[in-house]
């Protein structure tokens, strides 16, 4: 290559010079852009193990973070960094950590921040996975939890002791679509000296900014509609840089650490998040009013229903700039007839994915009491709303009118008469 023609080092510079001016649709594919002397217009993957050092006293000041610089890949490598730039500019917070998944990316933040004797306030309306790494193998480690209604702030109040250092929030919830006033959970956490974290991959950045709210520190499952193909597994935790300071240490030292070709797919993924985040919703959304009128449909959960009881606080905290309000792809709804008839519904669709993930451009379909759910016990699903009859459907971007017809036969055969 002729060098004459190789960038300038400073283009870097320069380009994180005017980016904090940009606007998200900017950022999505701007921010946290790498490039070597070689110009690569894609940001390359640095798929390397470890870095070498000009000198033994370079090294050495890395390994004492007296430097900056890449050591190992396990907690420093520039493809991961470029991914976690870029969503912590999305989701407006100073720092990002990329981890090996979802569940990766909440233990991490969890074991980050606490030790033996804190004190968890969590909803109840949380993924499955969420609930039993805190109500078992947190408890075994002497942190403590106490679950409350989503929506009942008294609750959230009641539940604070001194010694609670975190409160846990997804809303929209998995997978009741349950909105909560992240401000109010906020203020409530924040006068007892805690810090709220709210799991975002519902909605993302493209469509919720948590931060703007008071979330303290925002989580996802990266795995879901930051990719948005079913790719790879990957998680990311974004917060302040003090706090984030904190969980990088625990995670450098831990090694949940996702791969740079992940972290390479997840970085391109963003750059089409916005688009694809609202044509799915625009879908989801002409699904859940159709659903909504069919019989043998007892109740569509979607908070961008009218019918829904937070479908004005979920319209308050959709991002202002969004030329159409958009409340996410994923939907779920009660079939009458009980658990086999929902079983029914699935069974018979044809086009739809029946798979427990989401955030794919494939619709899919589950059952959360048997699969996302499976692991509470009867008690804990009826606490947290999930019943037998529940189905919950992650819109893609198929032709909305080829999805509805495969619901229609899922609805036919879960009013057919148990033989």
């Amino acid at each position: 290559m002729n060098r004459k023609n190789a960038p300038k080092p400073d283009r870097a510079e320069r380009l994180r010079s005017v980016l904090d001016g940009c606007r998200a649709d900017t950022l999505a594919i701007r921010a946290g852009e790498i490039r070597s002397l070689e110009g690569e217009h894609r940001e390359p993957i640095y798929s390397t193990s470890s870095f070498v050092f000009t000198s033994a006293r370079e090294a050495a000041a890395r390994f004492a973070m007296e430097e900056p610089g890449n050591i190992y890949s396990r907690f420093t490598n520039p493809t991961v960094r470029a991914f976690e730039q870029r969503l912590a500019a999305l989701e407006g917070m100073e720092r990002s950590v990329a981890t090996a998944s979802g569940m990766a990316a909440i233990l991490t933040t969890f074991l980050g921040l606490l030790q033996s004797g804190d004190h968890i306030v969590c909803s109840r309306s949380v993924f499955g996975n969420t609930h039993m790494l805190l109500n078992k193998f947190l408890r075994r480690a002497g942190i403590e939890t106490t679950f409350v209604p989503q929506k009942d702030y008294g609750a959230w109040q009641a539940a604070l002791r001194p010694n609670t250092k975190l409160a846990y929030l997804e809303t929209p919830s998995n997978p009741l679509c349950h909105v909560s006033d992240i401000q109010r959970v906020a203020d409530i956490v924040h006068d007892a000296g805690a810090r709220l974290i709210v799991d975002n991959v519902f909605l993302t950045p493209a469509l919720q900014r948590p931060v703007d709210f008071g979330a303290d520190l925002v989580l996802h499952s990266a795995t879901k509609y930051l990719d948005g193909q079913g790719r790879c597994i990957g998680g990311i935790v974004c917060g302040p840089e003090a706090v984030m300071e904190e969980i990088y240490t625990f995670h450098r030292t831990a090694g949940a650490a996702m791969s740079p070709f992940n972290a390479w797919v997840f970085q391109a993924g963003l750059e089409t998040l916005s688009l694809r985040m609202q044509a799915q919703s625009q879908r989801a959304m002409k699904l859940a009013r159709w659903l909504a009128a069919q019989d043998g449909i007892e109740v569509v959960h979607y908070p961008g229903l009218e019918a829904h009881p937070h479908h004005g606080l979920a319209s308050a905290q959709l991002r202002a700039d969004l030329e159409d309000p958009c409340y996410g792809a994923v939907l779920s709804f009660e079939v009458t007839g009980g658990q086999e008839a929902a079983w029914r519904f699935i069974d018979a669709t044809r086009l739809i994915s029946i798979t427990a993930n989401l955030g794919d451009v494939r619709t899919t379909i589950t059952h959360p009491a048997t699969t996302t759910h499976g692991k509470l016990t009867a008690e804990e699903r009826d606490a947290a709303g999930i019943r037998p009859n529940l189905v919950r459907v992650a819109v893609g971007l198929e032709d909305v009118a080829d999805v509805q017809d495969d619901l229609c036969r899922g609805l036919r055969a879960a009013l057919e008469p148990a033989p």
